[in-house]
């Protein structure tokens, strides 16, 4: 007696035969070899909606190699361009250079030299400061406030029909002028001082002018000397191991400032 198992089998194996064969992929399966057939279909897309486990494996192991490289991770692991950029509307964009605290002069000057010779020649610049404004007439100098003169009137009329050089009393040539301003009084009863030749005044109009931008120029030096002396006595101060606040930051300017924890001396 034949096993019913085996002959059940059999009737198993010819009916999925002939699904086959009736199929539509029936005659690709015959004309290419079993090995070949899931190439072809990838090659072709026959079936597009398949998802291979070719496929499948490839995104797992991709996320396997994500999770060890986050497992991996150094937690104080640190780089630059996590300060450098920021996140905006999704995207890391870097961060704008911030403004420069100190500039190339001021930086060359607190490396090579001490806060003892920075003071000496700033102290320097203020005595020849000095000695210009004496010798020279700031009233009309470049970058000064202008002074106001404010003269009342009684009517719309009258500011209308205001004539300055008469109302100081001067000629209309010296209205301009803030500093040896004379009257007309003064012109009459006074003789012209000085030299007269219109060379002469114009080369000592120009020496003027020079001696003004000489006198600008320290100015500007010796503003700049003082700031680099904060700055290197303020880095002086800051070596001090007492508790300190940084109240304001360090600019061009000006120098930090920093309030230091009142310590009580024995």
């Amino acid at each position: 007696m034949k096993d019913l198992s085996r002959v059940s089998g059999k009737i198993w194996v010819c009916w999925r035969r002939r699904r086959t064969t009736n199929s539509e992929q029936s005659e690709i399966r015959y004309s290419i070899s079993f090995f070949l057939y899931k190439n072809y279909i990838k090659k072709h897309s026959i079936l597009p909606t398949l998802v291979f486990p070719s496929d499948y494996h490839k995104k797992q192991n991709t996320l396997a190699a994500l999770r060890k490289k986050a497992l991996d991770k150094n937690p104080d692991e640190f780089y630059f361009n996590m300060i450098s950029s920021q996140l905006q509307d999704g995207v890391h964009v870097a961060k704008k250079d911030k403004e420069e605290m100190m500039t190339e002069e001021q930086k060359k000057v607190m490396r090579t030299q001490d806060i003892k010779y920075v003071e000496m020649k700033r102290v320097a610049e203020a005595k020849k400061i000095e000695r210009l404004k004496g010798e020279l007439h700031l009233l009309d100098a470049d970058g000064k406030q202008n002074n106001k003169h404010t003269f009342f009137v009684d009517s719309a009329k009258e500011v209308q029909n205001f004539d300055l050089a008469n109302q100081l009393q001067t000629a209309p040539e010296l209205v301009n002028r803030v500093y040896n301003r004379p009257t007309l009084e003064t012109l009459e009863r006074k003789s012209v001082q000085g030299d007269l030749n219109p060379h002469n005044i114009m080369k000592l109009a120009r020496i003027r002018k020079h001696q003004y931008k000489i006198l600008s120029q320290r100015i500007v030096r010796e503003k700049k000397m003082f700031v680099i002396a904060q700055k290197i006595q303020t880095r002086k101060d800051l070596q001090d191991k007492n508790k300190k606040v940084k109240v304001k930051k360090e600019t061009q300017t000006t120098a930090a400032i920093y309030k230091f924890e009142a310590k009580r001396k024995r």
